[in-house]
């Protein structure tokens, strides 16, 4: 299994000259830090483990004003070396680096107490006193300490077969295929081109593959592969490794960014955390707070918003949304850290709840309910409680927050952490039993059972208010019954909730519209006396009905009034409106339509004169009656004159 081991501690306590004793690599690489004796960025180094595996080592620098790079090295990290030195005991870093590992996660580790040399024996065991007193309370309370030099070797046998052990113990990685590389340093090689290294966090790599530098979403291909120093094809989870990229320079990548497969990564400006201020912070966190963020080797300006009070105190946990500048790239349970401008220092930390969180506005009528949904994930993302149920809360939670948007299979992956296998397997289960549902198979897009039932009753409802509103028309078209609800719905699913409450039964397709199963048309007895009127002066008028204005103004009837019974009457087929004002009854104009078809019989084309020697009707009903059909599609206008659209001539 590919493990790394980091270094932590205070500046000048030797965590450099320890990793060159166990490794006889010298991981400080800049002509300054050989210069100023002090390290300043990230080093590198690897060592042979009994079972031919190479554990990798972070060695990082000690100087407060590197923190955030001490930062970067500690992601990815899966147990830490804690380094003290024995004439100095510990320092303000040490208690820092600690602070950090713990807020990282990091829960392994040991105590390597160097330049027992320079020290007497009593001095030696008071130190280790002191260290015990420190670290309680702490992941490494009952963690070994060694007493090592790296000048005379003493201790370095004990503390390399200390190393073995652990490597051999470590529990394996949260497994998943999500493909992650948070960048900590890039340069360009002669004869290569950019080359970028970092600790491969989760998933694996082959070489060749194309991949996506996040947030940016700048796109190139891992070229070559490295390991430790050798060429590789296949990196996994754990490795550190250095990827010759193809497809960009250097000045386009920084750290920071994160490689990983295109469409597997989402980026946003706000992210939900479980928040704790450490309890050894100077000050409470208060609400809106302006602080530095860092997640994995990505360091960046943010601000802290809390939802249920003002300040943070030091020792307490809350669920807290972090604001950025810039979008970022996240995975649930991810570890985040934030220090405070001044004094610059690490007060907080948490993990991410959700890296793709809805916008909770005060007066929304679910913001209580989603809040209680997000700190049910903070509680879920221990891998005992994912153990418990495979994921199935985890999902459930995280599709009820979605709601009616849903989520596509890679955001859902994403927002849960877990691995597509089992996170098919639970999609699958949950589908069965009806609380999930796959609304789109080619693109894996699924949504909540419950907000599809929900969006179906909207739709339900606004038929309700359509029938109210016009109680004469039988049914309504889907784009009346979709307005508002489905505005920001993807058309596709809008379609699937249209057709499934017909095939349950909540609508009824009747034509091209729809309506509720309970809706008729029932007509009071003044608006039955209008519908037989209105439809008895256009059978009376046959072949040259009357002008509408006449015959409402003869009812004393306005157009208004008078328009959801002429709706109706077309719906039911009894009048046609062939032009603005002008409606025949269905049996006259069925007449005109068959005498027309006969005049076809005999002659290649129909014009006006043909048209009134067919129906004797003045030019006004003439040119209705020819635009009439030309729309209907029975005859087509060549010229001044109409053929019959079955035998157009060619």
């Amino acid at each position: 299994m590919a493990l790394v081991l980091g270094t932590a501690g205070h500046i000048d306590h030797g965590k450099t000259s320890l990793v060159r004793a166990l490794t006889g690599i010298d991981c400080d690489r800049l002509e300054e830090e050989k210069r100023r004796g002090i390290t300043i960025e990230l080093g590198f180094a690897w060592a042979e483990l009994p079972d031919g595996e190479r554990l990798g080592i972070v060695d990082v620098p000690g100087h407060e004003r590197f923190v955030k790079n001490m930062v970067a090295g500690a992601a990815g990290v899966d147990f830490v070396m804690l380094v003290i030195a024995a004439d100095e005991g510990v320092m303000p870093q040490t208690r820092e680096h600690l602070d950090i590992c713990t807020l990282l996660g990091i829960d392994r580790g040991f105590v390597a107490l160097t330049k027992c040399d320079m020290v007497d024996a009593q001095w030696l065991e008071l130190v280790q006193e002191d260290i015990r007193n420190f670290l309680k309370g702490s992941f490494l309370e009952n963690a070994p300490v060694f007493p090592v030099s790296s000048v005379t070797g003493e201790g370095l046998e004990a503390l390399r077969a200390h190393i073995y052990r652990c490597a051999a113990e470590i529990p394996p990685r949260r497994p998943t295929d999500l493909f992650r590389l948070p960048i900590d340093r890039m340069f360009g090689m002669k004869g290569h081109g950019t080359v970028v290294t970092g600790t491969v966090i989760s998933g694996g790599l082959e070489s060749g593959e194309e991949l996506v530098a996040m947030p940016e979403g700048i796109a190139v291909r891992a070229r070559s592969l490295q390991r430790h120093g050798a060429p590789a094809e296949v990196v996994r989870a754990g490795q550190r490794c250095a990827v010759n990229v193809q497809g960009t320079d250097t000045d386009s990548l920084r750290r920071g960014q994160v490689l990983a497969r295109p469409g597997t990564l989402f980026s946003s400006r706000r992210w939900l955390l479980q928040l704790t201020c450490l309890p050894s912070a100077p000050r409470a966190l208060r609400q809106r707070t302006e602080v530095h963020f860092h997640h994995g080797t990505q360091e960046c300006a943010a601000r802290v918003v809390f939802f249920d009070r003002d300040r943070l105190a030091p020792g307490e946990s809350c669920l807290a949304e972090l604001r950025f500048p810039q979008p970022l790239a996240g995975v649930f349970g991810d570890h985040c850290v934030i220090r405070a401008y001044s004094p610059l220092r690490t007060v907080a930390g948490g993990s991410i709840v959700s890296p793709l969180p809805p916008e909770l506005r005060a007066r929304d009528p679910r913001r209580a309910h989603d809040l209680e949904l997000f700190r049910q994930l903070a509680s879920l993302a221990t891998p005992a409680r994912l153990a418990e149920d495979g994921g199935m809360a985890l999902v459930l939670a995280i599709m009820d927050i979605r709601y009616v948007m849903g989520c596509d299979v890679p955001t859902l992956q994403a927002l849960s952490g877990l691995p597509a296998p089992q996170l098919h397997k639970l999609l699958v289960d949950l589908a069965s039993r009806g609380k999930l549902i796959c609304w789109n198979r080619e693109q894996r897009q699924w949504i909540d059972g419950a907000a599809f039932d929900q969006l179906m009753q909207w739709a339900c409802a606004r038929a309700a208010e359509l029938h109210r509103k016009h109680p004469l028309k039988p049914s309504h078209g889907q784009g009346a019954i979709c307005a508002g609800w489905s505005k920001d719905l993807p058309p596709r699913l809008v379609q699937r909730v249209l057709e499934s409450a017909v095939k349950k039964g909540l609508l009824v397709a009747e034509g091209d519209g729809l309506r509720l199963p309970s809706h008729t048309v029932s007509l009071a007895s003044d608006q039955q006396g209008l519908r037989q009127k209105l439809l008895a002066a256009h059978e009376a008028g046959g072949m040259a009905p009357p002008n509408l204005k006449d015959v409402l103004a003869d009812l004393n009837v306005s157009q208004k009034d008078a328009a959801p019974m002429l709706r109706l009457l077309c719906e039911e087929k009894a009048l046609v409106r062939v032009a603005d004002g002008l409606y025949y009854a269905a049996g006259p104009l069925e007449e005109i339509l068959s005498r027309t078809r006969q005049w076809f019989a005999s002659h290649d084309d129909l014009g006006l004169a043909g048209l009134k020697e067919i129906t004797g009707l003045s030019r006004k009903f003439l040119i209705a009656l020819l635009e009439y059909m030309d729309r209907e599609k029975i005859t087509v206008r060549v010229g001044d004159a109409r053929h019959l659209r079955s035998r157009q001539p060619s």
